[in-house]
């Protein structure tokens, strides 16, 4: 039953005009950052301007669409009647939240592949051409996250329209406000107090989270400054990477669960 919902729920994605012009949007991202990179500017190692506009740019389109097109598939169900179906199946709560959660992770990670499949054939017509693993292992991680969080938005929805606007409030308020909420406080706080409040938030905000997860995991932390240097050292040692595992894992985790909880007082029986 799982096994099939998965494929169904992947091919109806699949075919979703939502999803087709996600994939036309990526693959021009990335083929005119990876291009621009490669003709424009000199093969320079480490963080660069390029490399920071590259992280950006993934770290601003993947969750704003993971949320709002996995939030309006769970509500989608919910409005459409699909969901009480479901419920006459004999299939668990876990069966239909790791199912739809699965085929957003399977879809999104279809579309990233396929954009670097067209910058790599692109790539040779140009010369050779780089793309960092550790966009790759960010991306992943970010479709993760973000698909668990877009389940759970999408079971407390009313409907798409619902939705749509619960995702988008929850992107901006991780995208920009939090971050407008730092600058505002720092102009009235000491020092040390701001270092903390941001320490707290890198650990509350996903966005932030991966972002300093791509810093570790690249050995650019440099450009971090010499205040995060005892954060920095910890999340370097074993120790630091077991936390750093355990907290990525409860921003998918603890979603899915609540997700379960809520769809389970719509109906949905064990």
């Amino acid at each position: 039953m799982l096994g099939k919902l998965i494929i169904l729920e992947w091919k109806q994605m699949l075919r979703s005009r939502w999803m087709q012009l996600v994939a036309i949007l990526f693959i021009f991202v990335f083929v005119s950052i990876v291009m621009i990179q490669q003709l424009a500017l000199p093969d320079i190692e480490g963080f660069t301007r390029q490399t920071a506009s590259f992280l950006n740019l993934l770290l601003f389109l993947l969750p704003l669409f993971t949320l709002t097109i996995g939030g309006m598939s769970v509500a989608g169900d919910v409005e459409s009647g699909w969901f009480s179906l479901l419920r006459t199946y004999p299939m668990k709560i876990w069966q239909y939240v790791f199912g739809k959660f699965f085929a957003l992770v399977c879809s999104f990670i279809f579309i990233v592949l396929l954009a670097l499949g067209v910058v790599f054939a692109l790539g040779g017509l140009f010369g050779s051409v780089k793309v960092p693993y550790e966009f790759l292992v960010i991306a992943f991680c970010l479709i993760l996250i973000f698909s668990a969080i877009a389940i759970m938005l999408g079971s407390l929805a009313k409907n798409r329209l619902h939705s749509l606007a619960i995702s988008l409030v929850v992107w901006a308020l991780l995208l920009l406000l939090l971050s407008y909420l730092i600058m505002a406080i720092g102009t009235v706080v000491p020092g040390h107090v701001l270092q903390k409040l941001t320490i707290m938030m890198l650990h509350i905000n996903p966005v932030d989270w991966l972002r300093f997860g791509y810093f570790l995991l690249s050995g650019q932390t440099t450009v971090l400054g010499p205040t995060y240097y005892d954060l920095i050292s910890f999340y370097e040692s074993i120790a630091g990477i077991a936390v750093f595992t355990a907290l990525s894992l409860l921003w998918i985790i603890v979603p899915l669960i609540f997700a379960a909880i809520k769809l389970k007082k719509l109906g949905v029986q064990e």
